[in-house]
C-alpha cells in the first residue's frame, strides 16, 4: 500500500500590489507540473459564505463598515475557509496555498484599523481552531511601489486598497515586525519581475519543504531537468 504523501498549508501576505496573486498562481502551477495536489485560494473567499463576506467587505466600496464589523466579518470567512478548504485538502494530502491569511488581520485590523493585537490575535485562535499555515511567504514591497503597479494595471481599488497613505504605511510596517515576531515567516523581496520573484520563493521555502522544493531548483524557478 502506497503511503498518502502529508498535505501542507501555505499562505502568501503583503501589502497592496506586492504580487500575492500571481505568485500563488506560479506557484501552483509549478507544483502541478510536478505532480503535487494543489488547491489555490483566496481570503476572503474560495467558500459560499467567504465569498459573500468579499462582496461586502471589500467589493461594496460605499458601505460604512466598522473596524470590529471589519475583523467579525473576516474572520467568520475564516472559520469556513478552515473547516471547508483548508483542513479537508490538507487531510487528503494536497498543498493548500491561501492569498492572504492571520497576518493579514494582524497587520489590517489590528495596526491599520488600531484594534487591539492581542484581542485580534485571541480572536483569530478562536476562528482556525489553531490551524496555521506551515509557512507564510511575505512579498515585501514598499507601499507606494504596490499602488504605482495597481495604478499601472489599471486596478479598480476595493475599498481597502481606497484608504489612505498612512493606513497602507502602517500595514507595511506592521507586516515587517511580524516577520521578526511570528513563526514560520519568509520575507522575500517582491521587487523586480515575477519570475524573479518566482525564484526566490523557491529559494526560501526549499530549506524547510525539501521533498517539494529540491535545492536543485534555481534562482529562475527551473531545475537542472527543466533547463
Amino acid at each position: 500500500m502506497t503511503e498518502r504523501a502529508p498535505g501542507l498549508f501555505l499562505a502568501f501576505e503583503g501589502v497592496e500590489g506586492s504580487g500575492k496573486t500571481t505568485q500563488v498562481r506560479l506557484l501552483a502551477e509549478w507544483l502541478r507540473a510536478r505532480g503535487v495536489d494543489v488547491v489555490a485560494a483566496r481570503e476572503p473567499g474560495s467558500t459560499p459564505l467567504g465569498e459573500r463576506v468579499r462582496q461586502t467587505v471589500l467589493i461594496d466600496v460605499d458601505l460604512d463598515v466598522p473596524a470590529r464589523s471589519e475583523l467579525f466579518l473576516m474572520l467568520a470567512a475564516r472559520a469556513a475557509f478552515v473547516e471547508q478548504v483548508v483542513s479537508p485538502a490538507v487531510a487528503r494530502g494536497a498543498v493548500v496555498i491561501a492569498d492572504r491569511f492571520e497576518l493579514s488581520t494582524l497587520a489590517y485590523q489590528a495596526a491599520g484599523r488600531g484594534l487591539d493585537p492581542q484581542r485580534v490575535r485571541d480572536c483569530n485562535r478562536f476562528a482556525t481552531a489553531g490551524v496555521a499555515p506551515a509557512a507564510t511567504v511575505l512579498l515585501d514591497l514598499d507601499p507606494e511601489e504596490g499602488a504605482e503597479r495597481q495604478r499601472a494595471e489599471g486596478k479598480d481599488p476595493d475599498r481597502l486598497e481606497r484608504e489612505d497613505p498612512g493606513f497602507h504605511l502602517r500595514v507595511a510596517r506592521a507586516y515587517r515586525e511580524l516577520a521578526d515576531t511570528v513563526e514560520g515567516v519568509l520575507r522575500v523581496d517582491a521587487r523586480g519581475a515575477p519570475e524573479e520573484v518566482h525564484g526566490r520563493i523557491l529559494a526560501a521555502l526549499g530549506p524547510r519543504f525539501s521533498s517539494l522544493f529540491p535545492r536543485e531548483a534555481a534562482v529562475d524557478g527551473t531545475t537542472p531537468e527543466t533547463r
